[in-house]
């Protein structure tokens, strides 16, 4: 395991011994410079975790290492070494970006605090950046997957979107469209991508506390309002705000958050301060919102503000050559998850996918493409892998026939009804299990694994 690495840059001999020799007695690997110039050249060379900077040096001002430090590494650990009486100088190194100072003399055990908490912030930036790093991976422009013109068009916009300074985007959509995939596209391939991405389902937040949870509140503005809180828009400033399912918000919320789009500020419940945020506000909705204006449930005002970017995302049935693209790559993510080989869909599977409406849209068929993986262990997903709804009257590929069938006002079993068709058809046929599946317009595979569903067969015939 590779030391951790300090580097100290001091004009004086003797304190870069006495500190050589006591970290290194720790197990750090310590290397002394004198000259502030020679110390960003080794810190170009080494990397070190932990920088000592004396403010005083013979050639160049500690400020200015500091801030030569901070160019050549925005995250760089530096703790200032000032003389006794220079604490205002130390306390702007703080300002600059200085992570802590100490003053000479000093206490070695003390330092070592110091150095010790400085590690700790390091490995936690260093844990952030990774994971920006992975969600910035996660959440690329390639993590939508298509070939269809409309989403073709859609990564377009949105690359555009992402690299822009538009603070509002409308997205609309069916359900299941992948508008909250969209949405951190935007927000971890733009400059605010190392700033807070908070999601807020309107539908979610009761009406009594939508303005306390999005605007926060001061001490005292309620009876259990015992401390100040940041609401979420605060708590979002210089990174992306997610408003699902708009649609629902109040029209009293609505105005306020008209307010805020408008004024880029609002005020704590209880509150009289402005408080100043910058924010890119990304609604959702899989309602018609012009059609919600018409019938007074939406502010027209807040919909053209909203509708800067407006993004249509469609649904799965009008890009029907995503389809396969999609079950391919929904198959590849469970077989890394399930440790699986699955190797893909049967060709009638591909002709039930192409034909099914799916109202789920691309959560639906995702979610077909893991219960048949949990579920199943062919090397193909088969017709009678899926549900019953993608299957019924189409797993031969035949198109369907209309059928005269009414409803008992009372309802009734449709499992039930299944099963006793199935004995019909094998009682008409004599147990042909061949001419049974043509009469029921299934394949033979199909009928065999509903009659082993419903106890025709033994389990493992």
């Amino acid at each position: 395991m590779a030391k951790t690495k300090i580097l100290v840059i001091d004009d004086e001999k003797l304190l870069r011994w006495s500190l050589e020799q006591n970290l290194s007695r720790d197990g750090y690997q310590v290397i002394t410079v004198e000259k502030g110039l020679d110390g960003l050249t080794i810190f170009r060379e080494e990397s070190p975790d932990i920088t000592l900077l004396d403010i005083h040096l013979p050639d160049i001002s500690g400020i200015t290492v500091l801030e030569g430090l901070k160019e050549i590494n925005k995250d760089a650990v530096v703790i200032m070494i000032t003389a006794f009486g220079d604490v205002q100088t130390a306390v702007k190194t703080i300002k600059l970006g200085a992570h802590d100072f100490v003053e000479k003399p000093f206490n070695m055990d003390k330092l070592k605090i110091i150095i010790q908490k400085a590690l700790e912030t390091c490995s936690l930036r260093k844990e952030v950046s990774q994971f920006r790093s992975q969600l910035s991976s996660r959440y690329g422009f390639d993590s939508i997957i298509g070939q269809s013109a409309p989403i073709k068009r859609i990564l377009g916009l949105i690359e555009k979107v992402s690299r822009s300074d538009a603070t509002t985007v409308l997205m609309q959509g069916e359900s299941g469209t992948g508008k909250d995939l969209v949405a951190k596209v935007i927000h971890y391939q733009s400059a605010r991508m190392e700033k807070p991405f908070i999601e807020i389902n309107c539908t979610a937040l009761p009406e009594n506390l939508i303005e306390s949870e999005l605007f926060g509140y001061e001490k005292g503005a309620f009876t259990d309002a015992r401390a100040m809180k940041k609401g979420l828009f605060e708590l979002a400033d210089r990174g992306t705000i997610y408003l699902d399912e708009i649609a629902d918000m109040k029209l009293s919320t609505q105005a306020k958050l008209l307010k805020v789009i408008e004024n880029k500020s609002f005020k704590r419940v209880g509150g009289i301060k402005d408080i100043e945020v910058d924010l890119r506000i990304i609604a959702a909705t899989n309602k018609g919102l012009d059609e919600e204006v018409k019938r007074g449930n939406f502010r027209e005002d807040l919909y053209y503000r909203l509708k800067v970017v407006p993004i249509w995302l469609p649904p799965l049935r009008e890009r029907t050559e995503d389809i396969l693209l999609l079950a391919r790559y929904f198959i590849d993510a469970f077989n890394r998850e399930f440790r699986k080989n699955v190797k893909g869909l049967s060709k009638d599977t591909e002709k039930l996918f192409l034909e099914y409406h799916w109202p789920g849209n691309v959560r639906e068929l995702k979610n077909v493409i893991e219960r048949a993986m949990i579920l199943e262990n062919e090397e193909l997903i088969l017709p009678e892998h899926l549900p019953l709804e993608l299957c019924t009257d189409n797993c031969d590929g035949s198109e369907k026939t209309d059928v005269d069938v009414k409803l008992p006002s009372g309802g009734l079993d449709i499992e039930k009804v299944e099963k006793e068709l199935i004995r019909q058809a094998l009682d008409t046929t004599r147990g042909n299990q061949t001419k049974a599946a043509k009469l029921l317009n299934l394949s033979r595979d199909t009928l065999r694994y509903r009659m082993q569903k419903f106890g025709f067969l033994p389990e493992k015939e």
